[in-house]
This record gives structure tokens, sequence and C-alpha cells, in this order.
């Protein structure tokens, strides 16, 4: 892209990248090795299909696949919200399932972590029960969730809990099924985790009692409706709990859609899942595909948007990025409680403690000292300490968390503070190789940016409290700098609202002290599961569609808090339709169609949308037709993003539009880009408003700039191998490898942008290490992948020599001989026509040289490729 004339208004905060040794060192794998989806014709049961429909067409499947000489094995059959098949298989003959009749696609099965939880400060549910409304609805309304079923998708629900009903006495077998919860399956154990390497771990062992050993689920499950001490959005629903993590660790896309099956057989109205693959953006992901079917089905579908926020756009995951369902986005809460210290001055600053470090002690006292240069990044210029019981401040940025607080350790510190370098609170980790051992804890940017002042004029310690305080949160009523960004890969707008999810207290299982703090998209979701299960009891006649649609429409839009000075709204591809009312939603006698507008690429044209409008009240009602505009994103990539105001042209039909009393009137309304194309690549949008005498209501709209097949998706490909230390390192021209003991060439690559296909050729180098012949006259390639989301870091597709024949070549795995060799990269870009040659990118490796020291093993017990984090 070439850069703007116009500068952004602000950007994101950025860390220079280390060198690419390093960034290839940290690799990570969050994939299911060796398992792969299948999916085959036919329509599940819950679109119209039958299990022995199912089960025949996926039969058909395995017996070709027996025929063609396929190994496969595990094979696992699924047919009531998504119909296919479970299988293990190597890399190499999951790429050839493709080509069998009856199969339409193969996908990876992913690990699905259990989301990042912060449990830094206490804050009152209250608040954030005020936020949405909740408190009028249950109290003013007298909505409270009876009768309603809220099924929860997590780590299960302590059953025990008083806030649920139960007795308090601590046993999984006692209290289930209870008063409150009534339903549930426990699909894995404590014991489980996919990214284990022990088949003992990885494999799920199920039974009845979905009790919860993680918390995560419980804490969510009060959210939406627990009654005790604390009090959720609906405190009278009923609750489906399906575990699908164990204590610890990471599940996998298979079991969520399992879990999906349970929930939906046991009737839920609403299911809630704090869940998904980060940066999984396609709708066609299985987990997405089951979940819109059960909104067709009739359950409505809450889904967190995701916690990859400060990685840009593009960054939500499956199955929040279905078309059906309503993925939700994060607000942080408006008030907390918090530890704090206080300063020479007597003046009293709230702090967090950093995951990974020990806590301060209460009534312990440091001498304060800052760093200089203010961020701590570099160990040589980070002065040591001069005695003992001083303390660090540092400023945020340049490094990771983990660097600074090492080299305050190391300079003999014996505690870190580290401030903010951007408004909000740092949900922060010194996770890392060498454990942190003092004290690491964050602070505000004012309040660091004062302390730092105050250090400079003279002597200052700070002493730390043993209670705790109530603060104003700074950032409370914006959106969570956590919170993941739209647009799904196919360009539909999401999330679709969002409600408070930053620092919120609820319940926790009763051994980990029955009450805790989380923050996530995971805390938001509930919010709106509740408000979702509010909405159903008092409008009963409503369908998923529906609900959704009124959470949408009566939502608050809310301003920008990078920069609130300004009242610029926060970008709509982030908050949806803003902030949840509920009660709004319930009483509001107008619906608006459509939910959202989905502008798609720019390229394409002006987009005219008909909205339609039913006033359902006694009396005629006048909307005044008007516009709001959000916050543009743009960057170099979608990971380093600038923010500017981009405004769309917005034209409609009539500037009012009269309803009368009963019916339904309609207007027209044209959207197209209204700025340079300068900016293609660039997210757009806002809210088109109908306003009333007597209320507001919304509709989202998004769009991206110019020509999405005309940005650069493949930013970085770079052939790389295993060195002596076990680190990954750039290959020279033409290295030699033997294929032996871990010594194959592997491509490290990274995609800027979601793609609709990647594929790895292999090609006969020539001697001047261009890329030659085809490796054989029966090739079809090495690897293929469809429908990839936008990767978080590099990812690596090791190669072990093979490559794949076609039918005609009997669709045998083959091994290339000795010699040199060029792999190339074909790309696909996102919703590119494979008939046209601008909609693909291609790289070719350097030459690389096969030369085999030592017999090989058999290639097919090769597992695929190494994803990086975030690729899913």
């Amino acid at each position: 892209m070439a850069a703007p004339s116009q500068a952004p208004i602000a950007t994101t905060p950025t860390t220079p990248a280390p060198p690419i040794e390093e960034q290839l060192a940290a690799l990570g794998d969050e994939v299911v090795t060796g398992r792969w989806f299948v999916e085959v014709d036919g329509a599940p049961q819950i679109a119209g299909g039958t299990s022995r429909a199912a089960k025949l067409a996926q039969d058909q499947v395995l017996a070709a696949a027996k025929a063609e000489g396929i190994a496969l094995s595990q094979a696992k059959g699924f047919s009531a919200t998504w119909n296919g098949l479970a299988v293990t298989a190597s890399a190499a003959d999951a790429g050839k399932l493709d080509a069998l009749a009856g199969v339409r696609a193969v996908y990876a099965v992913v690990q699905v972590d259990k989301p990042v939880q912060d449990a830094a400060a206490t804050p009152d549910i209250d608040y954030a029960r005020t936020m949405t409304g909740a408190d009028v609805a249950n109290q003013e309304l007298g909505h409270t969730g009876t009768g309603i079923k809220v099924g929860i998708i997590d780590s299960g629900i302590d059953y025990n809990h008083p806030d649920f009903g139960g007795s308090g006495a601590g046993d999984q077998t006692k209290d289930f099924p209870g008063e409150r919860v009534k339903w549930g399956w426990d699909l894995v154990g404590d014991a489980y985790d996919s990214s284990s390497d022990d088949p003992a771990v990885n494999t799920p062992v199920a039974d009845r009692w979905p009790d919860d050993c993680g918390g995560h689920g419980t804490h969510v499950a009060g959210i939406v409706g627990a009654d005790g001490d604390v009090t959720g959005v609906a405190p009278d629903v009923e609750f489906g709990a399906y575990r699908v993590f164990g204590c610890d660790g990471s599940s996998s896309s298979e079991v969520i859609i399992e879990a999906m099956d349970r929930a939906w057989a046991d009737g839920m109205d609403v299911v809630n899942m704090s869940l998904g693959a980060s940066l999984q953006t396609w709708p066609s992901y299985p987990t997405a595909q089951a979940a819109d079917r059960l909104v067709d089905a009739g359950v409505v579908m809450v889904i967190s948007q995701g916690n990859s926020g400060t990685a840009g756009t593009f960054s939500g995951g499956a199955p929040s990025v279905a078309h059906n369902v309503i993925s939700v986005g994060s607000v942080d809460n408006e008030e907390y409680m918090a530890n704090y210290f206080t300063t020479t001055k007597g003046t009293a600053l709230p702090y967090m403690t950093a995951t990974g470090s020990p806590a301060p002690e209460g009534g312990s006292t440091f001498a304060l000292r800052a760093a200089s240069p203010i961020t701590g990044c570099v160990a040589a210029e980070v002065a040591p300490a001069t005695a003992d019981g001083q303390a660090l401040l540092i400023q945020r940025g340049g490094c990771t968390f983990h660097i600074k607080a090492l080299n305050a350790q190391a300079a003999g510190y014996d505690a870190v503070l580290i401030y903010n370098n951007t408004t909000g609170i740092i949900n922060m980790t010194v996770e890392g190789d060498t454990p942190i051992t003092i004290p690491a804890i964050s602070l505000l940017q004012a309040d660091g940016t004062a302390l730092a002042a105050e250090v400079a004029a003279g002597a200052t310690s700070i002493t730390f409290s043993e209670d705790q305080k109530r603060f104003d949160n700074p950032t409370g009523g914006y959106q969570s700098d956590f919170s993941s960004y739209g647009l799904a890969a196919d360009l539909t707008l999401k999330p679709d609202v969002s409600a408070p999810g930053g620092s919120i207290y609820s319940t926790y299982p009763l051994e980990k002290g029955g009450h805790a703090t989380l923050g996530g998209t995971s805390m938001a979701a509930p919010h709106v599961a509740g408000a979702a299960a509010l909405l159903l009891e008092a409008r009963p006649g409503l369908d998923p569609y529906e609900v959704r649609t009124l959470l949408t429409t009566t939502a608050d839009p809310f301003v920008w808090g990078r920069a609130p000075q300004y009242g610029l709204a926060e970008p709509v591809h982030r908050q949806g339709g803003g902030l949840v009312d509920i009660p709004h939603a319930i009483t509001t006698a107008t619906l608006v169609q459509p939910q959202k507008i989905s502008l798609g690429e720019s390229a394409a044209g002006p987009v005219t949308t008909t909205i339609s409008v039913t006033n359902t009240s006694a009396q005629a009602e006048t909307f005044q037709l008007g516009v709001e505009h959000g916050v543009a994103t743009w960057g170099e990539s979608t990971d380093a993003l600038g923010f500017y105001i981009l405004d769309a042209d917005v034209a409609f039909s009539a500037d009012t539009l009269t309803v009368p009393a009963g019916q339904t009137a309609t207007a027209t309304v044209t959207i197209d880009e209204g700025f340079d194309a300068e900016f293609d690549g660039a997210i757009y949008g806002g809210w088109l408003t109908l306003t009333s005498e007597t209320e507001e209501l919304v509709i989202p709209f998004a769009g991206l700039a110019g020509d999405y097949q005309a940005l650069t998706a493949l930013e970085l490909a770079v052939l790389a191998y295993l060195d002596g230390e076990g680190a990954l390192a750039v290959a020279e021209p033409w290295q030699e490898f033997s294929l032996a003991d871990g010594d194959v060439p592997r491509i490290a690559l990274y995609l800027a942008y979601p793609v609709s296909g990647l594929y790895v050729d292999v090609y006969r180098a020539n001697p001047d290490g261009s890329r030659g012949e085809k490796v054989h006259a029966n090739y079809l390639n090495y690897a293929t992948e469809v429908d990839l989301g936008r990767f978080e870091g590099l990812a690596t597709i090791a190669w072990d020599g093979t490559y794949q024949g076609n039918q005609s070549g009997n669709g045998k795995l083959r091994t290339v001989a000795d010699g040199s060799y060029v792999l190339q990269v074909r790309v696909l870009k996102a919703l590119g026509d494979p008939s046209n040659p601008d909609h693909w990118e291609t790289w070719d490796s350097v030459p690389l040289t096969i030369d085999r020291a030592d017999a090989i093993d058999d290639p097919r017990d090769y597992n695929g490729p190494s994803r990086g984090r975030g690729q899913r």
C-alpha cells in the first residue's frame, strides 16, 4: 500500500519486531496434530436430514478413501448440527480427501484455548448490570429470565455453589441435576488438554458430572444468571452445563461441536459460548456452520468476539464469525475495587499484579527509582539497584513486559512498576522462560506519569496497602483494549453488539474462593446471553433473528476511548451496534430491518439497501433518517493500525419515514466509499440512525475500501531450518537437508489477510537456482489448506520430501529422489476467483538440496504444518 497523504488521528502502540531468527524460534503449534474434519454431502439433522442418511454418506466417503489407499483412523461421525467426520490422518492423506466423491471440504481440527482470565481487580457486578440496564429490566420491568433455558459451553459450572441453588457441599455427585443447573454433560474429564502429546491427556474421558475445576464456566454462568451474593443479568434462568475444558489447557473444535449437539438435544433456548478459535475468521469453519444451524433451529447463539484486539483487524474467530449468531465485543466496567499503594505525598494509586509474578506484601515499603531510558528494555542500560528494598518504575512499550521485569530483577530491584503508555488498564503478564520472582505491578498512564515526576523531584517511597479501595475506571464505558476487531474473512460485519467484559466480578468454584474477577470478551458474551433470556421471557414469540435484531438496533454506539475528547465513535467493526440497552430492547414497539449492512468491498460499487420499519404501537411514528460515522482503521498491515476519519457517502430516498400504527413502511439508502482511493484496504462504517420523538434506533454498516483481492495477503515467506541447538533459522541457497532426525526444510510465512486457499508445490531447481519443471507429470502438490484466517504470528510448513499424485497416478504419496528443488507457495486471495491470475500470489523459495545421510522415516508419519499462535 502507498502511504496516505492524510495523517492518522492515532496509531496503535507498537513493539519493534525482533529479528526473523527470533520470530522463528518463538513459533508454537495450535493444530490438533493429525486430526481433521471431513464435511460430507447431505444435510445434518438440525437442517432436515436424518442420522441414517448422514451415516450412509459418511460410510461412502470412508469406503472411497479405503479404495484409494488413503489411510484414515479413529473416525468419529457427527450428524446433529454438522454432517461429517473427524478422522486421524497424515497431512498428505488428508489433502487427498478433497478429490473424493461426496466430500465437501476438509478442515484441520484446531485447539481452542481457554480464554485468558484476568483476576486483578474486584468490582461489583452491579455496575456492569447498570451499564446495560439489566437492573431496570429486573426491578422495574419485572423480567428475570423465568422459564428460559441457557446452555453454557465452557469449563462446566460449580453446581454446588449456593449462588446456583447448590448446597455448598463441594461434591460433584451432589446437587446435579439441581435447582438451577438441570442439564449437562462432562465431555472431556479433569485431565483433558488437547495440546498435550500424551494420549492419556489429549483423549477426552466423558462422564455425567459437568462440574468445574477451572473456573471460567462458573464465572460466565454467574454473569448470565447467578442469584445469591452475586446477581446475574437473568437470575431465574435454568442452566445446561456442557463441559469442554479440563482443569487446565485447551479443548478442540471437535469436542465443541459435540457439546453443541448436546445443547440442541436438551432444548436450550440460548447457548453461550465464551470461546473460539482466534483469527479463524471464515464462517465456513465447522463450528461456525453448526452454530448457524442452531440459530435456524430456534436457538439464540451468543458467542464472544475474541481477545485478540491488539493483533489488529480480522482478529475475531470461529464460531463468533458465523452469519446468524450474536457476536459480542467487550466494554470496560465503570468502577472497580483494587489494591493500592500510597506515595510519600500520601497519594493513593491503584495497581494490578501481573500474571506470573508474586503479589506485593501488604504493609511493605519500597524506595522508588525511575528507569532511564524510561522503557527499561536494554539490560545494560538499566542502572543497578543501590540498596535493598528498591523498586524500579518503567514505562510500557519497546519490548515485552517479561523483558522489562527480568531486567529490573537482574539489576537487583525488589519490585517493578510498569505504567501504561496509553489510556486504560494493562492486563499484564510477565510469564516467560525465566521466572519473575519479584512483585511486578501495572499502573495507569496518568498515575505512572505523575509518579515519575514525583521521583524526579526528590526521594520517593511507596507503601502497599493491606486492603482495597474503590476507584473510577478511566476507560469505563469504552471498548476494552483486548476486544477483537472485525471484519469476518468474507467481509461480514462483526461483532454485532458490545457488553461489559473488562473487570467483572462473578461466581467462581467454591474450592477457588467462590467469587473472582475476570476480564475478557468471555465476560461480555454472558451479559448478552442474559439479555436474550430476558427478552425471550418478555416477548416469547421472538425468533433468534428477531432477538439479535432488537439487541443490535436498540444498542447505543459509544465514544472511541483512545481520544474521547473528540467525541468520535469507536470503530463499528469493533463495537457493532454499540452497548446493549436491555430495557430499550424489551420495550420498543419498533422492529427495524436489516439488523446490519455488510457492504463488502467498495470496488464493487455503491450498495443500495431497503430499510423496513414495523410499528406495533397504537399510533403513527415518524423517524428522521440520518447517519453517525465511526472511526475508520487503515494501516500498512492489519496488525499495525492507524485511525482515520473516513466517512462514507450515505444517501436516503427521503429525510423522514412515517410508519402508521400496526404497519410497515420502507425507505432505501445508498452507501458508497466517500474518500480517496489511496486508502484501499481501510475498514470504514458507522450507523444509520432512525430517530423519533421517543427513541433512536440504529443499523450498523461497514465495508472495506477498494479491491479486497488487490491487497497483499502473503506478506512474508522464507525458507527456514532447525539448527544444531534446536532453534529455527533462515536457510541459505542450496542448503542441504538429510530428511532425517528433523533435518527438513521449513517454509516460514505470514498472512496479513485471510485467504481462500494456500498450496505448496514442489519443483526441480534449475542450475541458476530458479524454479524448473514440475517434480512429476502426475503431480498435484504437497499441501493444500482452504479458508485460512490471517496470522497473528509466523507459521511454518515443514516439507518431508513427499508430494501427491493425482487420480491417474493412483493418488499415491510419492517421495522425491536426492537432488535440488524449489518450493512454491500459492495463495488464492480471500473471495478470489481461481481463474483470475490477479487473484493469486506466489512465492518461490531459494533452491534447496536433498542429500539423505540416513534412511528417512515413513513419510506418512508426517502430521502436517506447524502453526504460529493466532493462525487459526
